[in-house]
């Protein structure tokens, strides 16, 4: 029979004994590395008008994220692209499509752990200046950063920064996909922040990288409804990442676009959209949300195939997601995305 000193006795020595000591070691190198790694969740195109507005008023702030809550909220820095001015002014653009969302309807962003929201898009200006703005106030108001927009180019160039872990993770918003250029912020002009050319881009991309550990540059990009990039499109990624970005994710194309490495840096030329209106074609009821993970051993990163149903994004079954990634990887370049959404840089034989 055990007394209570033998059971003492028998637990301290297990405890120094090589066996566990190895063990207690491992669980705290697991430990250490699960610290030091920075979790990011990406998704695209985001908008709370039209029939997503409905369902908004139908169902309340929180309907969008309903089903995709758990991933957004678990990561350490989440982003998304806020398609949309936030605003109850303003005159509507002559334009196809012209979207202005209510101000509480941000809400459903915040609850669902949104850290920060690009900008620079074809729609943040659709009601005009005074619009952007408002849209700009309130983000500030729900406490949720933004990029690629502002009241001179240097504020609308600038990055998001959060230290995270003790890094500075830094976002940047571009966008090649504007109606014109009265949508370019200036030097002592509002605007967006644009990526028409590489001047004055690339400089204020090296000021980010010199003020962070890590850089993630946000891009509205490419053509609608296309499977490919444009060729301009793969130019800019690689200078992009020649000039310091870490990763690359972007949107606009309402249609998943295939992955890339280059110098090891993950680029995705599209995930599609995310909280959406209704869409007649199929690949904009399609899209993905990106975890993109930093760590000491490099940049990895996994998919999460989604389906957009009534303006609600929710991971699809097994059998969809499958399609989904069978297609990746018929449109990636040098990448290879496995059964549980893991995406690696392809061998070279």
């Amino acid at each position: 029979m055990f007394t209570s000193v033998t059971v003492s006795m028998l637990l301290v020595a297990l405890s120094t004994s090589p066996i566990m000591v190895r063990a207690n070691r491992g669980a705290a190198v697991a430990n250490a590395e699960a610290e030091e790694s920075i979790e990011v969740a990406f998704v695209g195109d985001i908008i709370m008008d039209k029939s997503v507005g409905v369902q908004i008023a139908r169902n309340g702030v929180d309907y969008p994220f309903a089903k995709t809550k758990d991933f957004l909220s678990q990561a350490d820095l989440t982003i998304g692209n806020l398609e949309t001015s936030v605003s109850t002014r303003g005159k509507p653009e002559k334009k196809e499509f012209t979207y202005r969302s209510k101000p509480e309807t941000l809400k459903g962003l915040v609850n669902a752990g949104f850290d920060v929201v690009n900008l620079a898009n074809n729609h943040t200006l659709d009601y005009g200046m005074d619009a952007l703005f408002d849209t700009m106030q309130h983000l500030q108001k729900e406490k949720i950063g933004h990029v690629g927009a502002g009241k001179n180019e240097a504020e609308a160039f600038a990055p998001y920064i959060k230290t995270i872990k003790g890094k500075r993770v830094a976002v940047i918003g571009l966008s090649h996909v504007l109606p014109n250029r009265q949508w370019f912020a200036g030097k002592d002009k509002p605007g967006l922040a644009h990526a028409y050319s590489y001047e004055p881009m690339l400089s204020y991309v090296k000021k980010a990288v010199e003020q962070s550990d890590i850089t993630i540059a946000v891009m509205h990009w490419n053509l609608e409804y296309k499977d490919v990039p444009e060729a301009y499109a793969r130019e800019m990624a690689r200078k992009l990442i020649d000039n310091g970005v870490d990763a690359i994710v972007g949107s606009h194309s309402h249609s998943i676009m295939g992955v890339e490495f280059y110098k090891n840096a993950p680029i995705y030329y599209s995930v599609g959209n995310f909280v959406f209106t209704t869409s007649y074609n199929e690949k904009g009821r399609e899209a993905m949300m990106v975890g993109l993970t930093f760590s000491k051993e490099g940049t990895k990163s996994r998919v999460i195939p989604v389906k957009i149903t009534n303006g609600q994004p929710a991971p699809m079954d097994t059998g969809n997601k499958q399609r989904i990634i069978d297609k990746l990887n018929r449109i990636s370049y040098e990448a290879v995305i496995d059964q549980s959404g893991q995406v690696t840089a392809k061998k070279k034989e």
